[in-house]
């Protein structure tokens, strides 16, 4: 059993450095990830439901038939269409996310931030963000900064690392999209940075994702207002589908930088220290567990108004949101497995499922497996074994379009 987990290391090596490869010529990678665990290809997953609603370019399904519901600390427990406590709002068309803005000191200087996640679900109840236990599995490594911080409230942390936000993002596109020919990122995490914080929050020990936003050096560009007040920011919200359904999230960090560029948000290499990769495909048991799988097709179909329209491709050249696939969101079906460090799944359509039209919008993680198992889908560059690419990026969700008839 160790000489299999060996090779399928060597394996999953290999692939992260095909994707480096396939994106150097952008600028992106300063240094490769270390060695992930191989994904499973098995098509069990959560259970798919059929859904005839129709769909439309710019997420993944019309917002018909639904109940719009805002994320918050008690989802996991509640029913998916009861609307619990949140500090989060959002504007009538879920694009715009408005979060309590707090602040915070870094080595002394000025920052500002919010909060998401948090590990523990008193201080998720406190703060009223999402209750993710996930993000403990994390703590002890480098993906957590560590803060010698005592708060009680949001405000108050002392981060150990910040970002620089004076870069400007570059984002050059290829004929196809992706991988695009030049990309730099528009912010990047001063050594040591991590979203990720360890605080003593009422005396006990509690992860926060608290994402850097603000400060010396300029803004997040995903920010579209803060208040006179600075006690609350709008930013920018992306679209994505989840069991048939359309996700609402915020995205602030990659540990790729070709990612980072592509996502408009800070370059965290250190997010890719998060146990661990694959440790959440179906299959696959690994612990400790900080991550949730999340795939993100590289070439699919295009056009601002094709309602087929879904990938990192699309993306880029549409300037719209890519539609990824995740596994989990925080409902009581879940069993905790949500967690905004999205494990990273490289999906590409064949050409042989391009030329059979095969190649439609897949709105369902188990069934865009299937797509694998059937050979019409590999991983990324074009022919590999899918399965986890090598790195991580943040992206706490905001809200749901429950489908009121499931």
């Amino acid at each position: 059993m160790r000489k299999m987990r060996l090779s399928l290391r060597n394996r999953a090596t290999m692939r992260v450095v095909a994707v480096a490869a396939a994106v150097a010529s952008a600028g992106a990678v300063s240094a490769l990830p270390s060695a992930m665990a191989l994904a499973a290809r098995s098509p069990a997953s959560h259970a798919s439901k059929r859904d005839n609603r129709p769909q439309v370019p710019a997420r993944c399904f019309a917002p018909v038939e639904v109940k719009h519901v805002v994320f918050g600390p008690k989802s996991f427990f509640e029913p998916p269409t009861t609307q619990g406590p949140t500090s989060f709002k959002e504007n009538a068309t879920a694009t715009i996310v408005t979060y309590p803005l707090y602040h915070g000191k870094v080595n002394g200087h000025s920052v500002f931030y919010v909060i998401t996640d948090a590990s523990t679900r008193s201080v998720a109840d406190a703060l009223k963000v999402n209750y993710t236990p996930k993000l403990a599995k994390a703590a002890g490594t480098t993906a957590v900064q560590v803060s010698a911080s005592h708060i009680t409230g949001g405000n108050g942390i002392s981060f150990p690392a910040g970002v620089n936000f004076r870069p400007n993002r570059i984002l050059v596109p290829s004929p196809t999209g992706f991988p695009p020919t030049k990309a730099l990122p528009g912010a990047i995490g001063r050594s040591g940075y991590s979203p990720l914080v360890q605080v003593s929050f009422s005396g006990h020990k509690v992860v926060l994702d608290a994402p850097q936003i603000a400060n010396a050096t300029g803004r997040a560009d995903k920010i579209i207002s803060i208040s006179r007040d600075h006690r609350h920011v709008q930013y920018a919200e992306t679209n994505g589908c989840y069991d048939n359904e359309s996700v609402h999230y915020a995205s602030f960090d990659a540990s790729l930088s070709v990612a980072a560029a592509i996502e408009d948000v800070t370059y965290a290499p250190a997010l890719n220290s998060v146990p661990s990769a694959g440790c959440a495909d179906p299959m696959v048991v690994v612990q400790p567990c900080g991550r949730e799988s999340l795939i993100a097709f590289t070439n699919g179909q295009t056009g601002k108004h094709n309602i087929q329209r879904q990938g990192l491709n699309a993306a880029i050249l549409d300037k719209l949101s890519p539609l990824n696939i995740l596994k989990e969101i925080p409902e009581p079906a879940a069993q905790f497995d949500y967690s905004p460090m999205w494990d990273i799944h490289l999906a590409t359509w064949t050409a042989a499922a391009i030329t059979a039209g095969l190649n439609v919008r897949q709105t369902n993680f188990s069934a865009a497996l299937q797509q694998v198992a059937m050979g019409n889908v590999t991983g990324f560059p074009a022919g590999t074994a899918f399965g986890p690419s090598g790195f991580v990026v943040n992206c706490p969700v905001v809200s749901l379009d429950v489908n009121i008839h499931h």
